[in-house]
Formats: structure tokens, sequence, C-alpha cells
């Protein structure tokens, strides 16, 4: 097996077997979508578990898996979105709702295009500090603290549908954390969006389809970074088997949570994040954890 960081690429995973890969796999595409961090879990579970790190290149990759889910789960928002946008070019009806929610897609994808283009060698590479655990830890607290403030002083009346430009923006400008372990791409879109008065159900749906161009862009570009590492075929197979894992899975968790958010609030996942936070942050400090 090729040495896993010798090209400087952490590649973790190609070192798992099937079983280990099948386990992440199902960890990566619920956590993917609940807004509880996939990349921390992966961090978290493979330490617990005394695993090799899958890598960043892996989580990455796997999100290739969330894009499949959120198509399917919402394949008639994609649908109107796309053949809205088209339509209203085609007879310059600029305030068409899909056009403009279509426009807003690709706004809120900008700030986190550039900023991971940015830190894409500091994020990949081999025990980059950013995968730290009391990185992850603190990140979670935070994002527990974020995510219950949301909760206690918002109205939670809006809906998609009343959507602005810079309501898009601002969402998207907050869909930079999740280049950080621990703050969740779901879990800080959902915040910004509970922040803007958006109902529940509304702020995972607005957060989902959002963050279709940055799940698609972050995973195209990780495979194409692995496609030029030289990768043994028995680690595509790995990889290939994991993204099928984590879809199947993945879709599970999109439709529990949109059903979840439709009668409960956010509370179980801010004490979800704060108990992980906190462990992490004992556990390293005491050394059970490193």
């Amino acid at each position: 097996m090729t040495n896993i960081c010798s090209t400087g690429l952490d590649i973790g995973f190609a070192s798992l077997d099937y079983l280990q890969i099948g386990f992440l796999g199902i960890v990566q595409g619920i956590t993917e979508l609940l807004p509880v961090s996939s990349t921390a879990h992966m961090r978290i579970v493979p330490a617990l578990l005394g695993w090799p790190d899958p890598g960043s290149a892996f989580s990455a990759a796997m999100q290739l898996a969330a894009l499949a889910a959120v198509v399917s789960y919402f394949w008639r928002d994609v649908r109107q979105v796309v053949s809205g946008s088209v339509g209203a070019v085609r007879q310059r009806d600029y305030n068409n709702q899909w056009f403009i929610l279509a426009v807003a897609i690709v706004l809120a994808t900008i700030p986190i295009g550039i900023a991971g283009v940015a830190l894409s060698s500091t994020l990949n590479a081999c025990n980059s500090p950013l995968r730290g655990l009391m990185v992850i830890g603190i990140s979670c607290v935070v994002m527990a603290v974020l995510l219950a403030a949301a909760e206690l002083s918002c109205r939670h009346r809006r809906t998609v549908g009343e959507m602005r430009l810079r309501d898009a923006l601002i969402v998207g400008i907050a869909q930079i954390g999740a280049l950080i372990p621990g703050v969740s791409r779901s879990g800080s879109t959902l915040t910004a969006a509970l922040f803007l008065n958006f109902k529940r159900e509304e702020a995972a749906r607005f957060s989902f389809l959002l963050g279709l161009p940055a799940i698609a862009l972050a995973g195209l570009k990780e495979l194409w970074v692995l496609f030029h590492a030289d990768l043994p075929a028995q680690a595509w197979a790995h990889l290939f088997f994991g993204l099928v894992i984590a879809s199947i899975s993945a879709f599970f968790a999109i439709w529990g949570l949109m059903r979840f958010l439709e009668k409960f609030s956010t509370w179980p996942f801010v004490i979800y994040r704060a108990v992980l936070g906190i462990f992490l942050i004992v556990a390293v400090s005491t050394g059970l954890l490193s």
C-alpha cells in the first residue's frame, strides 16, 4: 500500500478495511446532513475505536453522498429552480421566485469557494492542525451556544419563498465555518437561517438547497485531487464503497431531520453538541484522547 502521506495529502482511508469503511460511511452519511459536523465525527469515531484517521480527503469526497441524498429528497425543488430560472431568463422575468433562489444559491457559494481554495493546502495536509480534537471540541461548544441563542432569540416565521439575496449572502458567509471540523456545514447554515427568523424546517430546506453547489464542488474537487495522487485500485474501491453506504444513510438522515424539525426544536442537537464538545476538551486535556 502506498504511504498514505507520501504526497502530503491526508488519505488515511486507504489503510482501512471494508468493514471500517462501511461503518464510517454510515456515520458520515448521517452526520453530514445533521447539524453535528460530519468531519468532526470522522475524526472522533476512529480515535475512539483506535483506527487510523481516514483523512480530510475522505470526508470531503464523501460529501458527494450528501449531494445525492439532497438532490433525491428535494428533487421537486431542484427541478423547479432549474426550469423556473431558465424560463424566467427566457421571459426576462427577473422577479421570478425560482430565478431569485437560483441567484441566491450562486451568491451563497462564492464565500466558501474563495475560502476553500485559500485554505485547501492546510485542510488536506497530513496532521492538519484544524483536525485536532481540541479544535473540534471547542468548535462543537461554540456552535452549541450559537444554535441555542438562535432558538431563544428568533421567531421562526419566515419561509424560503420570502428569502432575499441578503439572506443568502449571510448564510453563505456562515457556510465558511464548515471548513473547520466541529462547526458543520448544515449546522452553520441552519443556525444562520434561524437567526434570520426562518421556520426550523424551512431553515433546513434553505440550508440544503444553498449548500448544493458547495457540496458538489468540494466533493468533485477532492476526487480530482485524489485522481492525481496515484492511489492504488484498492483505495478507490474503498472510497466508492463508502460513497454508496453514505448515500443510503444520508437519505434517511435528511428524511428524519425534516420530519423532526416540523414538530420539534433543535435543542437535542444543542445538547449533543455541548456534551460532545466538553467531552473532547476534557479528554484531550487529561490525555485520554490525542
